[in-house]
């Protein structure tokens, strides 16, 4: 696979910005129809790494190739040692592993941190490459939301998918950050 998973910086935000462009263009695992600005996904990234989560991307030849993150499931306290993930890779570069690589570092990362629980919220029933991916790497799916997006003239489902992490709901958390 020859691609190396690091830290976000600041001058990937173009190519990060790029990658979810075509994402919210013509797909539906983002419910954006228009996509972001450069400045507004730089925002974005200052906020999740302001919280001190993982913002990751995944590079080969200084190219970044695709990207991840994960953000506070809810704003609550009470949700506040669990996590939703998000993750995009370049369309060129969809089925090589690259998806692969960047949620197990991420899923390690927030383990590391703390966390006890990932939530993820995969935009439409029938996006398997996404639903196979978050399975094979530990998450079961706990529902189905039918019908609570509308893009491109049909109704989108989310499937929810979760994972433990570290040692879940078996003890009460420690103080994070």
């Amino acid at each position: 696979m020859n691609v190396a998973i690091r830290s976000s910086r600041d001058d990937d935000v173009d190519e990060i910005a790029a990658i979810y462009r075509h994402h919210v263009l013509h797909g539906i695992a983002s419910f954006e129809d228009v996509p972001p600005c450069e400045d507004e996904v730089s925002r974005r990234r200052r906020e999740i790494l302001a919280l001190g989560l993982p913002y990751l991307v995944a590079v080969r030849s200084e190219r970044v190739l695709g990207y991840c993150y994960a953000s506070r499931y809810r704003a609550r306290s009470a949700y506040w040692f669990t996590l939703e993930d998000s993750i995009y890779v370049d369309a060129a570069e969809v089925g090589r592993g690259i998806g692969r690589a960047l949620l197990s570092t991420l899923v390690e990362s927030c383990c590391e941190l703390g966390y006890r629980q990932m939530v993820a919220v995969i935009g439409g029933s029938d996006q398997w490459p996404s639903i196979r991916l978050h399975k094979t790497l530990g998450f079961t799916r706990t529902g189905i939301l039918r019908a609570v997006g509308f893009k491109f003239g049909s109704w989108i489902d989310c499937v929810l998918m979760q994972r433990e992490l570290g040692s879940g709901a078996t003890i009460p958390p420690r103080e994070i950050g």
